[in-house]
């Protein structure tokens, strides 16, 4: 059963700082094919006249939600494991704050865009396999479906920049999470810092994930100390783990935690 629309208070923000907004506003989906409105009232209707008549408390709506989840996610495991791939949850409306939005990766709207973004230094990062630091591409991206990809647009509409969860382990339930600022005169304004926060909630509260983690250079110490700010914590360095540029670098391996 797909969830409605919610408001997320101040104290369940993931983030760690006095800067936070005061509330994020988050669409949460369970699967690809999106439950309209009215079908979502209906069915909670019924189930509230029957949990009224058990003289259900708020804890216990709490708890049955929990219950509902966990369900949820059993029968995701056990189609994983009898071979069949889990689809991702696609982001299949705005996730917002005041500053940005995340939006549905669309590929006849946006790849063109994407593709421009990719072709300077920083671009050229957000699509490098993992540690290994192989490019892949947008349709790559797509075509698996355990990943999920998002487009960072402005309260306007105008698209600025793109987010990732690739890999996603339904088992283990972790993914690894990318991000990119395309537009260079809006990079260092905040707006990686904003439009990763809303992704790593989606991450948390739509996708079920406990962990998510990233792979950045050493060399990348703005990146580093956003994730930092942001909540990530350093796992593990991987020494001379990639050669770019004539050189050997590091690779620092960073993660947060649902708590």
């Amino acid at each position: 059963m797909a969830r409605p629309a919610m408001r997320i208070p101040p104290e369940t923000d993931l983030s760690p700082f006095d800067d936070v907004e005061d509330a994020t506003s988050v669409t949460l989906t369970k699967a690809p094919r999106r439950v309209s409105d009215l079908a979502i009232e209906t069915v909670a209707r019924g189930f509230f006249r029957e949990a009224d008549r058990y003289g259900f408390s708020q804890a216990d709506f709490l708890r049955f939600i929990n219950s509902v989840l966990g369900l949820s996610m059993a029968a995701t495991e056990a189609r994983v494991k009898a071979g069949e791939p889990a689809p991702a949850a696609p982001v299949e409306s705005f996730i917002s704050d005041d500053r940005v939005a995340i939006r549905p990766f669309n590929a006849a709207e946006h790849a063109a865009i994407l593709l421009e973004w990719l072709q300077d230094d920083a671009g050229a990062q957000f699509l490098r396999g993992g540690t290994n630091m192989h490019p892949i591409t947008p349709d790559q991206v797509l075509a698996d479906p355990t990943n999920v990809l998002g487009m960072i647009v402005l309260p306007d509409g105008r698209p600025i920049g793109a987010t990732a969860f690739l890999h996603i382990d339904r088992e283990h339930r972790k993914a690894e999470m990318r991000k990119l600022i395309g537009e260079p005169a809006l990079r260092g304004q905040g707006f990686g810092k904003a439009a990763t926060r809303i992704w790593i909630q989606f991450g948390f509260r739509t996708l079920g994930l406990h962990k998510i983690y990233i792979n950045t250079l050493n060399t990348n110490l703005r990146n580093v100390r956003l994730n930092e700010a942001l909540g990530f914590r350093l796992e593990g360095i991987l020494h001379d783990e990639v050669f770019l540029d004539g050189q050997y670098h590091d690779v620092l391996r960073m993660a947060i935690w649902d708590q």
